[in-house]
């Protein structure tokens, strides 16, 4: 692997992944190795469009984004893994399992979402998602996603 190659940029991201803002929660990512592992990275700002619903006074990240964003590093490590074309084909999300939220993410954390290939069988992965803020564990979660065809092309 060449160097940089483990690096994925927001362009990067933005060319891999269908979700847009609102709901694009990964900014970029690094230690990519094929078919194994990744680390996504979030940095949760103060203006994120559900933090004035969710606790105003005390802002939290909702556990079940924190969840998608490790979803959303896990379709990265696969798209960019088997080289899938958005414009033809989505990864969907498939099952999760064991989520615990051990920390809440507030403005101005950085999220770094882990996530392992425990399993992978043809276009379906299974994986271990840990996100972790300041280097201590927040949310980890078992969960599985599969690569679809779209009826119809994905435009943007």
């Amino acid at each position: 692997m060449a160097e940089g190659d483990d690096r994925i940029d927001y362009a990067e991201v933005m060319r891999r992944l269908p979700h847009r803002y609102p709901f694009l929660l990964v900014d970029k990512a690094q230690d990519f190795v094929a078919n194994t592992s990744i680390t996504g990275i979030k940095n949760v700002t103060h203006n994120e469009p559900f933090f004035p619903g969710h606790f105003p006074i005390d802002p939290v990240m909702p556990g079940v984004l924190i969840v998608e964003a490790m979803a959303q590093t896990g379709a990265l490590l696969m798209s960019k893994t088997m080289d899938v074309a958005v414009e033809d084909k989505v990864i969907m999300f498939m099952s999760i399992d064991g989520v615990r939220f051990r920390k809440p993410a507030r403005p101005g954390d950085q999220l770094r979402m882990q996530v392992t290939v425990t399993k992978q069988r043809g276009d379906v992965f299974k994986f271990r998602g840990e996100t972790f803020i300041d280097d201590k564990l927040a949310a980890e979660a078992d969960f599985a996603a599969m690569v679809v065809t779209v009826e119809a092309p994905v435009t943007a």
